[in-house]
């Protein structure tokens, strides 16, 4: 029912009603990059308890992969296989696996472009924790965002990818590597203008070693209530003054 109901959202009329909305109702969303090994989606998960919890509401919700079954959906590809070779390919690679499996030509722009308005349909219709996708660089023009960074050392993450995807250390060590270029690639190919330092798109930094799943989801909730909930607050009140 979950998929259907996020199927729901992402026929083209909607998107193009969400994405031509003005900039000034866009969000609130949270956008969470990670190394590989750090939990986002169990943090995501606890960060939407304790808002929904917090704001008496069920709006907010996560997303990770769903994004995969809506490009899928949109250029007529099996989802099963999108998702297999998405999880082992680079996003340049993207169009010559679509063509193979569509036996049509379609081009890395609209692969990109795919990704870009899906994502960012989502960032701009709000009440979201977005994992990955490059969605700190799509949703960088959106207020009502925080953007978070999950990091930790080397040897930490690789432990923990081995304990939750049962590896040995080799392939472990192998798939925390390659994860990550495809990672930082990703933030790279959405960004408008190209940097170096991708620390600086980030409102915080959160190094796992140092906080468990809990105490990150609620840090992630005292930073969003301390930059988010509190622009919201002060708009409101300079509308109702007006």
């Amino acid at each position: 029912p979950q998929m259907e109901k996020f199927f729901d959202y992402f026929d083209e009329r909607y998107r193009e009603s969400v994405l031509s909305s003005p900039a000034s109702e866009d969000g609130p969303v949270i956008t969470i990059s990670r190394q590989t090994g750090c939990d986002a989606r169990e943090i995501a998960a606890g960060i939407v308890d304790r808002l929904n919890l917090r704001l008496n509401t069920n709006k907010w919700k996560w997303v990770d992969k769903d994004i995969i079954y809506s490009i899928a959906r949109e250029l007529n590809i099996d989802t099963q296989r999108i998702e297999n070779y998405y999880e082992g390919i680079k996003l340049s690679n993207l169009s010559e696996m679509i063509m193979a499996f569509s036996g049509g030509f379609v081009s890395d722009l609209r692969v990109k472009k795919a990704i870009r308005d899906v994502v960012l349909s989502i960032c701009k219709e709000g009440n979201v924790v977005i994992v990955g996708r490059g969605s700190v660089s799509i949703a960088h023009g959106i207020r009502d965002a925080l953007h978070v960074r999950l990091v930790a050392p080397f040897p930490w993450r690789v432990e923990n990818v081995m304990r939750k995807k049962e590896m040995n250390a080799e392939t472990a060590e192998k798939y925390v590597i390659e994860t990550d270029a495809k990672r930082n690639d990703l933030i790279h190919t959405f960004l408008d203008k190209k940097t170096t330092n991708i620390e600086s798109l980030f409102d915080i930094s959160l190094n796992r070693v140092s906080f468990s799943i809990q105490e990150s989801a609620d840090i992630i909730v005292s930073m969003y209530e301390k930059k988010v909930m509190r622009q919201m607050a002060e708009r409101s009140k300079i509308k109702s003054v007006i």
